[in-house]
């Protein structure tokens, strides 16, 4: 009887063994551990959700051109080249930006402020919307939102709609909710459950309308602000300011840059990718 039993002990340790060698099991594994979060660049826990679609983007297949242009190495993969404007950018030659190789703008239509939550036009939206379509720019929209309740979101969503009606606005509508961190704000202190449910009510507005909306945000809002499984029918817009993305999820567009340089305008514009062409109209929502 102990020979056998040592027998048998000899062959457990011999399968630990080959198991080890062959990388099947490491010298530190343990029965007890479970499989661990991802986590972002901080060592913060990302939110699991497991109907919120992951990108299909290898990162590492992105690389900055001689121009200062994200590419990406996949052929199979077009992506369009974009710009987003406001009336901080002053006067643009649209022309000499359409000739820099941009395929389309994302214009600031307006805002809602911040202190009296006041709905304002961006007093050059008018003339780069006509202008930019003009030069055959393919153009879409975004609204900069401080709303602090679903129904202020709707309201915004109707008075961008009175804005670009008489436009044709191929790209999406943008929904961009942001914190303000260098000053006090209505939204200080907004809960995540409503800063979700104005974003939802706000694209619901504008996908009822024809439109295709879409909520931008950067890594930490829509990490740990945004309930993603509550948005995922809606396309994502991501900000992050790096030669590659490290975001999860699945977003459309990609703000990489807020230091780019374009032809035809004076100073500094963040630089956009798509990776879906807007102008072939596909509903969402």
């Amino acid at each position: 009887m102990w020979n056998r039993f040592i027998g048998i002990v000899s062959l457990v340790a011999a399968a630990l063994l080959l198991f080890t060698s062959c990388g099947i099991l490491s010298p530190n594994t343990s029965y007890e551990t479970q499989p661990t979060a991802p986590r972002d660049n901080n060592g913060n826990e990302i939110p699991v959700y497991s109907d919120v679609d992951l990108t299909a983007l290898d990162p590492e297949l992105f690389y900055t051109d001689e121009n200062g242009r994200v590419r990406y190495a996949d052929s199979s993969v077009k992506i369009y080249s974009g710009i987003d404007i406001s009336v901080f950018q002053g006067d643009v030659d649209w022309d000499a930006v359409k000739n820099d190789g941009i395929d389309f703008v994302m214009l600031r239509v307006g805002f809602r402020g911040y202190t009296q939550g006041s709905l304002n036009e961006d007093a050059n939206f008018r003339k780069n919307c006509e202008n930019a379509l003009r030069s055959g720019l393919n153009v879409g929209v975004y609204f900069f939102s401080q709303a602090i309740t679903a129904e202020e979101a709707e309201e915004e969503a109707d008075y961008v709609l009175s804005l670009i009606k008489d436009y044709d606005i191929q790209y999406p509508v943008a929904y961009d909710w942001e914190t303000i961190d260098y000053d006090s704000a209505r939204t200080d202190g907004l809960d995540n459950e409503t800063i979700t449910q104005c974003a939802v009510r706000f694209c619901d507005r504008i996908a009822a309308a024809g439109y295709t909306p879409v909520i931008y945000f950067n890594r930490s809002l829509g990490y740990f602000n945004y309930d993603l499984s509550l948005i995922k029918d809606y396309h994502f817009w991501l900000a992050e300011y790096k030669g590659a993305p490290s975001f999860i999820y699945d977003y459309k567009l990609w703000q990489y840059s807020k230091d780019g340089t374009v032809n035809g305008i004076d100073g500094s514009v963040d630089l956009n990718i798509s990776i879906q062409d807007y102008s072939e109209k596909e509903s969402v929502g």
